[in-house]
């Protein structure tokens, strides 16, 4: 008996797609579930990580341009009102609310400097919800997926413990299937948690390493229309 149930197991395929193909549609349903959230949380990943690559790269050459002693006005003529870059638009939104903040004779209206900063807040926010999108999904993914695995890996099991109640056997055969469809769902499910939770960290620290910069400058750039404001 043994040596036919070590013959029956091995004729088995415990191949991926093999295990996939004989899961209940259940386990099925939770497996597909987990591989589409790992793709979408790579997706978001990979496009994250070129989004801060370039959003540093842009910020390093307008840090250059700005500190270059170049007049602020005519730095400003060259980015125009609508720029592309974030630091670029952050510091087009004080260059605008300075500029509407003088008269026609050439004061100022009162209030500018604060204008002049809630101005650049607003910028900084829009590109904080621009950084930061995507990233509740790697949580989300991160904190569930296992959870979603093992509801998988539970529903195997009573599966398999009813076919074994079923076909009153309890050899190899019959159990090992059912058992390794079961653990493939708990493995799914952490192949698509560990990299969303260790790239959410990360991810997260670099976004607000960007954005420290950004308001680290926008300080900078609202001290020194301060100055100009107070001469």
């Amino acid at each position: 008996m043994e040596t036919e149930a070590l013959a029956l197991a091995q004729e088995i395929d415990f191949s991926m797609w093999g295990l996939f193909a004989r899961a209940t549609l259940t386990v099925k349903l939770v497996m597909l579930l987990l591989m589409v959230s790992s793709f979408w949380a790579w997706s978001i990943i990979i496009q994250k990580h070129i989004s801060y690559r370039a959003a540093r790269r842009e910020a390093d050459t307008f840090d250059r341009a700005f500190w270059s002693g170049e007049p602020l006005d005519e730095l400003f003529e060259q980015i125009g009102t609508q720029p592309s870059g974030r630091s670029e638009k952050i510091f087009a939104a004080g260059m605008i609310e300075w500029r509407r903040s003088h008269r026609n004779d050439g004061g100022l209206i009162a209030g500018a400097q604060s204008r002049i900063d809630r101005s650049m807040d607003v910028a900084i926010a829009k590109e904080a919800e621009d950084l930061q999108r995507g990233l509740p999904v790697l949580a989300t993914v991160g904190s569930t997926a296992p959870f979603v695995g093992l509801f998988g890996t539970v529903w195997g099991i009573m599966h398999a413990f009813i076919q074994i109640a079923e076909q009153q056997n309890t050899n190899l055969a019959v159990v090992a299937p059912g058992i390794a469809e079961a653990l493939l769902a708990t493995g799914l499910g952490l192949l698509a948690a560990i990299p969303a939770v260790i790239f959410y960290n990360k991810l997260s620290a670099d976004s607000d390493r960007i954005l420290a910069g950004y308001e680290a400058f926008a300080d900078e750039f609202a001290t020194i229309l301060s100055r100009q404001l107070d001469s």
